[in-house]
Order: structure tokens, then C-alpha cells, then sequence
């Protein structure tokens, strides 16, 4: 404030680095007692407002693409969670999203982060709803082909007695594409130069992974969720052949570099007509 293979214009809008779930006073039990939907749209989100504590089931905005979203399921504990990448830390864990109100807050996080800067505007509630219900079906597409590519969403949940539903759980999230190299590219999704040319993957190149949609609620910064969330993703990225790991971050995100810092990852070296860019690329070298 590691992915399928997006276009420039496809993923430019969730480069920042931490969102925030907006609360109207940033306490932890405000964030999704209940789900509320816009008067006069059928799009799902998170309610922020306390008093409404209906459940409400709502209506995907893609009615023909089915999703399982119950938004009063409570958390499966932890050990019936069939999960391949698990990270235990504090009072939190981080593994791979299994259910759709995973998908769907890990959505949300980004629609408040592509929205944050507008708050003033009467319809940006109406704008993040739509935003959060088409990431969602996307997100659950790209996890669900893996031809060429492997994609994974990960997420940070509470993990406590506490009973709570899905939705109360998730406090962050991290999206990981481990990949070959496509024909024609040094780096993946080179700002300004992606290969729309081709789709040619090239498996004799070593394959890499590559961050992106890195996500926590604001109420749960500073607790190391972010730095937990991107090591699991390392060590799921090099289980998968992945020999560096790759991010972008904006250069002005101080917060966002000092933690990529922090975690290992160092500035790629590239000519200065990519270093225009108003973004960074970073690299972990996983082999190390």
C-alpha cells in the first residue's frame, strides 16, 4: 500500500501494495458481522456498519457463473482445512484459500484498495461492490486453470476459540503464478512491454513465480501478516520449480519497498526506459 499472465491494463489497478477494509472506526468486530447489499443493486459486500447484522445471502453479479458464497458459514478450524502451504504465526495462520468467501474478501480487499483514494465520491460503494464481485469470479477462474500456469490465492485468517464465520476470518491476501517464461520475455508483465505477440511458453527456461495483490485489512497491520503471507507464497513458489520470485511495487509506496526490503527481495536491474515506469520490479532469488 503469484498471478496468471494479466495484460497491462488488467492488472495495473491492483499494483498497490496494502489495502485496507474500510470500518467506520477501524475496530475488528465492525469489519463483517453481515453482508449488506445496495439499495436497488443485487452486488454483495461487507458491511461496515454495525447495526446491520442480518445476514443477507446475496446475488452473484454474474448470475451465470455459480459460486457457493454463504456469508454466515463459520470458520472450518484450522486442522480440517485440507491446505498444502500452511504458515503459523502469532495469532494468525496463512494458507491457500479454499472456500468462495475467501475469494470473495480477498476481492474485496482489492476493491477498497483500487478505491481508497476516492472515499469522497457518493458512488464509489456502488463502484467497489461491482469491482469486488467481478474480481471474484475472475480470482476463482485464474485458481481454477492451471494449464500452463499454476495460480494460487493465499490468505491470512484469524486463528483463535473464537467462533466466528468466514468472512470475519480473513485479514489479508497474496496472489501467487508460478510459470515458464513466455516466448519473447525476460520478466514477467515487464511494465510497457508485455508480449502480446505471443503465448508461447518456453520450457526449457527455468520456470519463475510472481507476486501480485498483496492485501491487509487495515485494523490488522503491524502484525506481521504481510511479511508471513509473502514467505508462504516463497516456499510454495520453490516447491513448484520456481527458481526467483518476482513483485512490482511503486516506487513512492516507502511502506510496501521497506517490506519487500525486509522479506529479501532486490531491484532487477533493467534499462532506463523501463525504469521510467512509475513502477519497480523486484526479485527473490528462491535458490539461495
Amino acid at each position: 500500500m503469484l498471478c496468471i499472465i494479466f495484460m497491462q491494463n488488467q492488472f495495473s489497478s491492483f499494483r498497490k501494495d496494502e489495502p485496507v477494509i474500510s470500518t467506520n472506526s477501524g475496530k475488528e468486530e465492525m469489519i463483517a458481522h453481515s453482508v449488506n447489499v445496495a439499495r436497488k443493486a443485487s452486488i454483495p459486500s461487507v458491511s461496515s456498519n454495525i447495526s446491520n447484522r442480518t445476514p443477507v445471502t446475496p446475488t452473484p453479479l454474474h448470475p451465470a457463473e455459480p459460486s457457493d458464497l454463504r456469508f454466515n458459514r463459520l470458520r472450518p478450524s484450522i486442522e480440517k482445512s485440507d491446505c498444502k502451504y500452511t504458515r503459523y504465526f502469532g495469532r494468525y495462520v496463512a494458507r491457500e484459500a479454499i472456500m468462495d468467501e475467501e475469494y470473495w474478501i480477498a476481492a474485496w480487499l482489492r476493491a477498497e484498495d483500487h478505491y481508497e483514494d476516492q472515499s469522497g465520491d457518493r458512488y464509489v460503494e456502488s463502484f467497489k461492490r461491482k469491482f469486488a464481485s467481478q474480481e471474484f469470479h475472475a480470482l476463482k477462474k485464474r485458481c481454477g486453470r492451471q494449464v500452463g500456469e499454476k495460480y494460487t490465492c493465499f490468505v491470512a485468517v484469524k486463528n483463535d476459540d473464537v467462533t466466528r464465520t468466514v468472512v470475519n476470518s480473513v485479514v489479508g491476501t497474496v496472489d501467487l503464478c508460478v510459470r515458464h517464461p513466455l516466448h519473447g520475455e525476460t520478466y514477467p508483465a515487464e511494465p510497457g512491454n508485455t508480449p502480446f505477440y505471443s503465448r508461447i511458453y518456453q520450457p526449457d527456461q527455468p520456470k519463475f513465480g510472481y507476486l501480485t495483490n498483496v492485501c491487509v485489512a487495515k485494523y490488522a497491520r503491524r502484525q506481521g501478516i504481510a511479511s508471513n503471507m509473502l514467505l508462504l507464497a516463497i516456499d510454495a513458489a520453490r516447491l513448484d520449480g520456481a527458481e526467483s520470485i518476482y513483485i512490482h511495487v511503486h516506487k513512492d509506496n516507502l511502506p510496501a519497498r521497506r517490506l519487500y526490503d525486509h522479506v529479501g527481495f532486490k531491484m532487477v536491474d533493467m534499462d532506463g526506459a523501463r525504469q521510467s515506469s512509475d513502477l519497480c520490479l523486484l526479485s527473490f532469488n528462491s535458490m539461495h
